[in-house]
């Protein structure tokens, strides 16, 4: 199995299907599905190496929620029972008491059908899994958890901005985020061009969107630029070898390396970034298109520091609020997962 994408994912038809969340019970400010926003009751249990869940991780760390949400991260290298807690002391998440992320899925719904995936939201008391809806999870974060926000939390998802913010997440989705895995994971020639050359279409497209502007909506950071970022993030690294987006790479997008190395050097972003634990997870997981498990030893990950000039474009990346504070001692990435 793979990350959370994957997780949701059918391989064994002619062509790439990711099967919806199926677990979409949601915490909100008024607790209509029974789960109430309420600051140490939940645990977020993310892969760092999973974009999907990585969407999780930035917004959480945008809008301070740290104090609020707890976070768990699994190993990058699952075994037969997918995601599990051995980068904590004796293999157990310490807040959860489980070995596996499955047994919060087994709580809930014995047998669950779809697979484990994260980003996951359990509730700790029960040990349950409430949510694994990769789609809804950091809307609500930023809607529905405001008043657990830190002070001078950015607005991700702005109400008179969301028409255009959604249509733009739409195209972002199809032809990028999930658009890599239909090439990756293509069984034909005629279905992996189409995906590939769908990914590199919509690439041009947004690269021509932002040549003239710093981010995807409006002149602030949006749940948009989060959600482009995290595929962005990974390309040079893994989607552009080992699942064959190779049209080009990213580095050679002036526009796109550009707005990725701003968004990279921006607070929140590339300091939740472990390099490492994509790298290893794709190239050791995905067994199907990478048999020899090995770990290719580039790209170069100094640029990634390197300067951007987008500011000259304008834009204030936090709108009227403040940059989140220093990342926490427990969850800095290692120096090896960083550039």
């Amino acid at each position: 199995m793979g990350d959370g994408g994957d997780d949701n994912a059918d391989y064994g038809h002619t062509s790439f299907e990711r099967s919806a969340s199926r677990f979409t019970d949601r915490v909100t400010a008024d607790g209509r599905d029974g789960w109430p926003v309420e600051a140490g009751r939940y645990r977020l249990v993310v892969s760092r190496a999973c974009p999907w869940a990585s969407r999780a991780v930035i917004s959480r760390r945008l809008l301070g929620l740290e104090d609020a949400l707890s976070m768990a991260i699994a190993d990058p290298i699952q075994d037969d029972r997918s995601w599990r807690f051995t980068l904590d002391p004796d293999g157990r998440d310490p807040v959860l008491g489980i070995r596996y992320l499955s047994e919060a899925y087994e709580r809930r719904e014995s047998d669950p059908p779809g697979g484990v995936s994260v980003p996951a939201v359990v509730d700790v008391p029960s040990g349950e899994l409430v949510t694994n809806d990769y789609q809804r999870l950091t809307l609500d974060l930023a809607t529905e958890w405001s008043a657990l926000h830190r002070p001078g939390a950015p607005d991700l998802y702005p109400e008179r901005l969301r028409d255009q913010i959604d249509t733009v997440m739409t195209g972002v989705y199809e032809d990028v985020n999930n658009g890599v895995y239909r090439a990756g994971f293509a069984s034909g020639q005629k279905e992996y061009e189409e995906a590939c050359a769908g990914v590199f279409r919509r690439l041009d497209l947004l690269a021509s969107r932002l040549a003239g502007q710093r981010y995807l909506v409006g002149d602030t950071i949006t749940e948009a630029d989060i959600r482009l970022f995290t595929t962005l993030v990974r390309f040079d690294a893994v989607y552009h070898g080992h699942f064959k987006c190779n049209r080009w790479k990213l580095t050679e997008n002036q526009v796109l390396w550009g707005y990725a190395r701003d968004l990279f050097q921006t607070p929140g972003f590339g300091d939740t970034v472990d390099f490492d634990h994509i790298k290893r997870h794709y190239y050791r997981v995905h067994t199907g298109i990478n048999p020899t498990r090995i770990v290719p030893l580039g790209p170069d990950l100094a640029g990634w520091r390197s300067p951007h000039h987008r500011e000259e474009l304008g834009g204030r990346p936090f709108g009227d609020g403040t940059p989140p504070g220093p990342v926490r001692a427990e969850e800095q990435v290692p120096v090896r997962g960083r550039p």
